[in-house]
């Protein structure tokens, strides 16, 4: 089967020339060695896309299905075309089982394992043990899967080359295909004798207690990778990696925008016209005072500067924004109204319309009539 060397470069089918070099310079930078140690192989798998898809000649190839690196052969540009292939190996010849064996020795996969954060986790992080159920080394044949001094044998079935062929009727006549091998699973040997706890695999599952260490200012969605902490592959291959994913749960008061927060404060309109001020528990162990000035209007944002999210590895901190809301009483004591038209003589504000002329005025910042009139005319 051909790879997938668009996917290995995240890009589409009909990506360009300078999109394919964009991705794959992104890509140089956060899995190169010097950079990423443990990234090596996947490094070289993004240069050899990169490689493949700069050469139009090789890219045509990879288009029509195939792989213009497959092992060579008649036919060899053809190689991942399935059954076509098999249809020009078929009648223009090319060696049975050019594929080759698979390794009995393979990568592990990578795991997955999702963590619900609360918002004051996700702000000071935070270092949780989990449980995962996953594959292991055999510690009884330390990934060989012999048992014993016994080892593998070369698969009579398909004489070591991991496929077998036969031969199908079709409108074409005689076409000859290839699919791996049934006994020995395409590796091509087969143990005689294999281990008695894994069964020849390499591999056994078993829980495993893991320290998953996450950092502070995290949101959620973001994924912390843990290098070799997932499954062992086949034949006690190497570990895949461990990936764990934020899912930060909804706060009381406090709504997450980035590294910013919002919440909203209901303030009295008597203690909006004379001032006062409100206190909240920071997510920090902190308090964050939020001051009301005198004659605030209702809509009005109070903005604490470095007092929001922490930024992922950074001692820098976004903002806290309070969005005042004004509540006004709907019923009123004999005392109380007495108190209200009296502040009402002395003020002499009436109700009024609003003049669309002054909202009109450039020196007033443009009003809701004027954005209405910019947004249906064009000006």
């Amino acid at each position: 089967m051909a790879r997938d060397y668009y996917g290995l470069l995240g890009v589409s089918r009909n990506a360009n020339d300078a999109e394919i070099k964009r991705a794959y310079r992104k890509l140089a930078r956060e899995l190169h060695p010097d950079i990423n140690p443990d990234e090596g192989e996947r490094f070289k798998e993004i240069s050899t896309a990169y490689e493949v898809l700069s050469d139009p000649e090789k890219r045509r190839v990879v288009d029509l299905g195939g792989d213009p690196l497959a092992s060579a052969g008649a036919g060899a540009g053809f190689a991942g075309f399935g059954g076509l292939g098999d249809v020009f190996e078929a009648f223009f010849g090319g060696g049975g089982g050019a594929r080759g064996p698979v390794g009995r020795v393979r990568p592990g996969a990578d795991s997955l394992l999702r963590m619900r954060l609360t918002l004051a986790e996700c702000a000071t992080g935070v270092t949780r043990q989990v449980t995962v159920d996953t594959a292991v080394l055999c510690d009884l044949c330390q990934g060989k899967g012999t048992h014993g001094n016994s080892t593998p044998v070369t698969c009579d079935i398909c004489g070591g080359r991991g496929e077998v062929q036969s031969v199908q009727r079709s409108l074409l006549g005689q076409i000859m295909t290839s699919r791996p091998c049934p006994t020995c699973g395409g590796v091509g040997e087969v143990i005689p004798d294999p281990c008695h706890r894994c069964g020849g695999d390499g591999r056994v599952r078993a829980r495993r207690d893991i320290s998953v260490k996450i950092p502070a200012g995290v949101a959620d969605g973001m994924r912390v990778r843990l290098a070799a902490q997932g499954e062992v592959g086949p034949g006690g291959g190497p570990a895949g990696d461990l990936y764990v994913e934020v899912h930060e749960q909804p706060h009381e008061y406090l709504i997450r925008d980035g590294e910013d927060l919002h919440c909203t404060i209901t303030v009295p309109m008597v203690d909006a016209a004379l001032g006062a001020s409100v206190t909240i528990d920071g997510l920090l162990g902190d308090v964050s005072e939020i001051v009301i000035a005198p004659g605030t209007q209702p809509g009005a944002v109070v903005t604490l500067r470095g007092h929001g999210m922490p930024r992922l590895r950074s001692d820098a901190r976004g903002d806290l924004h309070a969005h005042i809301e004004v509540t006004v009483p709907a019923k009123l004591d004999a005392h109380t109204r007495e108190l209200f038209n009296q502040v009402k003589s002395r003020s002499g504000e009436q109700p009024a319309v609003k003049s669309t002329r002054a909202a009109a005025q450039p020196s007033g910042g443009g009003g809701l009539f004027s954005r209405l009139r910019e947004t249906f005319t064009g000006r």
